[in-house]
């Protein structure tokens, strides 16, 4: 089976010719597997697509046109209405996130206290510090007044978090640059809950290129370094 090791990118499927060349073609939408309602995903052209496999399959089918280029993943879910993001939302939203990330690592290091291996060992040596530190806000649902004392009190704290999120999502390349496909996995998952996300990395990107850079990233959350 010559597609056994060929790789094709999300969207499109391995398919032999009659000489057994591989070559990658167009998933058909309608022959995606079938998925649960929980699988379903809403395209920024808010249609609801049973799931990535059938969304990326369209996409690629309208290669080339305005259309294709313009739809993504919006979000995990059926698409619903989600109400604007407000001025003042959108402000506060980086001190609850910046809480959020937080919190995840030292949940990540909690757990790693038992079984290692979702953080690496530098990496832990950096969650140890916050891990320790007395003066650490527990988690919880904060009003935004106490979110931005602790900042301020604790600003050390919150930096590596940022940091640490950001070198998470760099990945397709690894080039101090986040594109819309590198923030997708974080951005999809959240926005049924957080609203504001989208309305945020677009105001993080303050030159407009499409692109976020690492500077852009830092200023959006408050990190001076």
């Amino acid at each position: 089976d010559t597609c056994r090791n060929f790789h094709c990118k999300r969207g499109k499927v391995c398919h032999a010719d009659k000489q057994g060349k591989p070559h990658c073609i167009c998933q058909d939408p309608a022959a995606c597997p079938p998925t649960k309602d929980y699988e379903h995903v809403c395209g920024t052209d808010n249609k609801t697509y049973d799931g990535t496999c059938q969304l990326f399959g369209t996409k690629c089918q309208l290669e080339g046109t305005k259309m294709g280029r313009q739809l993504h993943l919006d979000y995990m879910g059926s698409c619903k209405y989600l109400p604007p993001c407000t001025d003042y939302e959108v402000h506060q939203f980086p001190l609850r996130m910046r809480d959020w990330l937080k919190n995840i690592l030292i949940q990540y290091y909690e757990r790693d206290l038992n079984t290692s291996g979702i953080l690496t060992e530098k990496q832990r040596d950096k969650v140890k510090k916050i891990y320790q530190n007395d003066r650490r806000l527990v988690a919880g649902d904060h009003p935004v007044e106490l979110l931005l004392h602790d900042f301020a009190k604790n600003y050390h704290m919150y930096v590596y978090p940022v940091h640490w999120q950001f070198h998470q999502l760099d990945q397709h390349p690894v080039d101090r640059l986040l594109t819309h496909s590198e923030l997708a996995p974080l951005r999809a998952s959240l926005v049924p809950m957080e609203h504001c996300i989208t309305r945020f990395f677009q105001e993080c990107d303050g030159d407009q290129d499409k692109l976020i850079a690492l500077k852009e990233w830092c200023h959006c959350f408050g990190i001076k370094e």
